[in-house]
């Protein structure tokens, strides 16, 4: 397997860009359960009460985003790693800035060493 290309700033600044477009985090996973979207499993910007909530018990303006709402079969992945998404779902969006930090930080210890080393 071949090493990917660096990210160029551009790159990183359109991630960051992305990043910063979207619903203001953290994050959380919540299972949720009605009569109209058995199964629900979500992303939302409150954490999970783990009671199962039933809508109109659930306000609809916090979930970000669902990976399963099983019956009807509006929202599915054929491999069953609904729980697996919404926790990669979730984890973005605080992952990313991280991420992005700590390329920027990285990147500025290699310029001052090579900055060193040159005017060594």
């Amino acid at each position: 397997m071949d090493a990917p290309e660096p990210l160029t700033d551009e790159e990183l600044a359109e991630i960051e860009e992305l990043t910063e477009a979207t619903t203001p985090g953290p994050w959380y996973v919540r299972i949720l359960d009605d009569d109209w979207a058995m199964n629900f499993v979500a992303v939302s910007t409150l954490p999970d009460t783990g009671r199962a909530e039933r809508w109109p018990d659930f306000d609809h303006q916090q979930i970000v985003a669902a990976t399963l709402v099983q019956q009807p079969r509006y929202v599915d992945v054929a491999d069953a790693r609904w729980d697996e998404n919404a926790q990669f779902i979730a984890n973005a969006r605080q992952d990313v800035p991280r991420l992005i930090a700590e390329i920027r930080f990285l990147r500025q210890l290699l310029e001052a060493k090579t900055a060193r080393t040159e005017t060594s």
